[in-house]
């Protein structure tokens, strides 16, 4: 018999029919346990564990067909203590069933650090090693001294804090530092046109104080307040201007590049093209 003649025999076409049917087969049962094994359509959204007790988070858990997973312990005061104080996915983020939640509990003590010496440090190294520590730098004031720009005492709430005493983590560490002899002042930083955190540390070279800061309608979420930038500051700054140590600057920001001055605006696309390696 000739190849042909065995192609189009009637045996060959009946096994040809057999395994094309049985390979059709498999692969709508793959296909029926793909779609089975992973749930396809069926997402939910996740329940707000936030503020629950770990018994009103199995409780939920169970019902909401999610599993859970306790990752980490902050300190806030947020939530009562031993309660759901963060999670991942956030919710109404959907899921499958039976998705592992990961949960933050609000511990029950606060998380305590030492305080570190910062007596005869320099200003930069002293709030480098109170961000470094947990704290949260405070206000700076000034008084007539030998040396300028050292820390002659560190506070809190007024109150003189020794080395390694025992803090809450972010507790706000006050400086008084010398400004030498005569009554010295500092020049007024330029702060248009920076970031919240740029501008503050460009505050701390400056011996000066963050005063308050204001937001304005431009900047609707925390994304925005990350991307707002100062279009107005409280003193001005002009090229000679001067202010005594310990000063305060008042900021605004806003993410509308349109309440930039004109000089400012072009000083941003000029950095931005910088950055981006092209040439202005």
């Amino acid at each position: 018999m000739s190849i042909k003649e065995f192609i189009f025999s009637k045996h060959f076409l009946r096994h040809l029919g057999f395994a094309v049917a049985i390979a059709a087969g498999i692969v709508m049962l793959l296909l029926l346990w793909l779609n089975i094994y992973t749930r396809h359509g069926q997402a939910r959204p996740v329940p707000d564990f936030q503020g629950l007790t770990l018994r009103g988070v199995d409780s939920l858990a169970r019902k909401s067909r999610m599993k859970y997973q306790i990752i980490d312990s902050v300190y806030t005061t947020l939530v009562p203590k031993g309660c759901v104080a963060e999670q991942s996915p956030r919710p109404g983020f959907k899921v499958k069933k039976w998705r592992n939640i990961l949960l933050t509990i609000n511990a029950f003590r606060p998380e305590m650090v030492l305080m570190p010496n910062l007596i005869n440090l320099p200003q930069r190294q002293a709030i480098a090693l109170i961000e470094g520590s947990g704290l949260v730098m405070g206000k700076k004031t000034y008084k007539s001294d030998l040396t300028i720009g050292f820390v002659l005492r560190q506070l809190q709430d007024g109150k003189e804090i020794e080395p390694n005493d025992s803090l809450q983590k972010g507790s706000v560490i006050d400086l008084v530092l010398g400004k030498g002899l005569s009554n010295q002042k500092t020049s007024v930083p330029n702060l248009i046109g920076l970031n919240l955190d740029p501008a503050r540390g460009r505050i701390n070279e400056t011996s000066l104080n963050l005063g308050t800061y204001i937001y304005d309608t431009s900047v609707l979420s925390g994304e925005d307040s990350l991307k707002a930038f100062v279009y107005k500051q409280n003193p001005l700054y002009e090229e000679e201007a001067m202010i005594q140590y310990g000063s305060s600057m008042y900021l605004w920001l806003t993410v509308d590049s349109l309440k930039l001055p004109v000089d400012s605006t072009l000083l941003m696309i000029r950095d931005t093209v910088s950055l981006s390696g092209l040439n202005p």
